[in-house]
């Protein structure tokens, strides 16, 4: 054995463990170690390592022992998978507002699938012939590959209006509107009827709506009827879907919906009551958190993420603008992928987070924290 590996050993050994019962030792250490069967003698750091091994030692014994000690984490390498990584499987989510595959819900939905999760969508109704479409023909097949190779598999597709809440809520001109034509049981009440009459329970609801009809207007030109509508489809939804799916949601489940740091901060351009919402959609985590905790132990939180060139987004009028002032002025100048929300929402959603409730995570490359933006004119002065 080389004198440097030497010494290295016999650092590693002098350092002190913490025992089970929480004492301080030196004289011994239980620690995680693999060995190696070939030694550099001129190697100036510690040797990696081949098999894992869980062994004791004293220090005496590390001195003449040709083991090294490793104080990082690695890939396990029987498995391919961290030590400590997010296991969803056996679980069942429930993501409403999945329509394309550039949203947030279907980044939502494929970290999910990634981690093991089964993976039921509501889909609005209108919208809902076109999606299954593209699902059956394989236009979203290159967006459903999963790091592992596999393709993010649907489990079941539900139409879905979130606006109603059950079948008497439902106006006559929306009734017998051709885009309804052909779907049935899609209002809040009959959906979660249906999850449960086809799978029993759910461990997983993910809200990821939001529409306001008058969104491109400035909030004092913006009517009742579109203010309420607005409120009506991105935040009370939200109320309705854990209202009724609660009682098919396992205890210990959890549900996130999506918001925009505009609930706090004003966004000229982003109107219709559209900011009033979100603020309504985070104010409402907090006290659904409460609520849905002390119940069932169901946790509730919300992700503030940063602005997508989605569909949906579009509708703003000017998105583009919106993601270039966001590279130009979050801490982090980088490109924003939907997949790190997805991320981040199936760390919520896992046993990793199991205390974190009635939170609202910023997933915006650090724009929420600026104060000023600078790539203002004025600063190039």
């Amino acid at each position: 054995m080389s004198t440097s590996t030497a010494a290295c050993l016999q650092m590693l050994a002098r350092r002190p463990s913490t025992s089970s019962s929480g004492m301080m030792t030196s004289s011994s250490a239980t620690v995680d170690i693999k060995v190696t069967t070939q030694v550099k003698p001129s190697s100036s750091s510690c040797i990696s390592f081949i098999k894992p091994v869980r062994q004791s030692f004293t220090s005496a014994q590390l001195k003449a022992s040709n083991v090294v000690i490793r104080a990082m984490s690695e890939k396990n390498e029987i498995n391919g998978v961290s030590g400590l990584n997010i296991d969803l499987r056996g679980k069942r989510a429930f993501i409403a507002g999945v329509a394309d595959d550039n949203g947030y819900g279907w980044a939502i939905a494929k970290a999910l699938a990634a981690a093991g999760a089964d993976i039921l969508v509501g889909t609005w109704v209108p919208a809902l012939n076109i999606f299954e479409t593209s699902l059956r023909r394989g236009k979203f097949d290159g967006s459903r590959r999963l790091p592992n190779g596999s393709l993010m598999e649907i489990v079941k597709v539900y139409p879905l209006d979130a606006v109603f809440d059950s079948p008497e809520d439902v106006p006559e001109d929306i009734r017998t509107n051709k885009r309804y034509a052909g779907s049935s049981n899609w209002t809040v009440k009959e959906v979660a009827e249906s999850v449960k009459n086809d799978f029993g329970s759910i461990d997983i609801l993910v809200h990821s709506l939001a529409n306001g009809p008058e969104v491109t207007k400035p909030l004092l030109e913006t009517s009742r009827k579109g203010y309420l509508a607005a409120l009506s489809a991105s935040s009370y939804s939200y109320i309705s879907l854990l209202q009724h799916f609660l009682p098919i949601i396992n205890p210990g489940g959890a549900t996130i919906s999506l918001t925009y740091i505009a609930s706090e901060r004003t966004f000229p351009g982003y109107g219709g009551g559209m900011s009033s919402a979100k603020a309504a959609l985070e104010s409402d985590t907090k006290v659904l958190a409460f609520e849905a905790g002390r119940k069932k132990q169901i946790r509730v939180n919300a992700i503030s993420a940063g602005p997508l060139g989605s569909r949906a987004a579009k509708a703003i009028g000017f998105i583009e603008k919106m993601i270039e002032y966001s590279y130009n002025n979050a801490p982090l100048q980088k490109e924003f992928l939907a997949d790190e929300v997805g991320n981040t929402a199936a760390f919520l959603v896992s046993p990793l987070a199991s205390a974190v409730t009635g939170s609202v995570v910023y997933v915006d490359n650090g724009l929420n924290t600026m104060g000023l933006a600078i790539d203002s004119p004025s600063l190039s002065v």
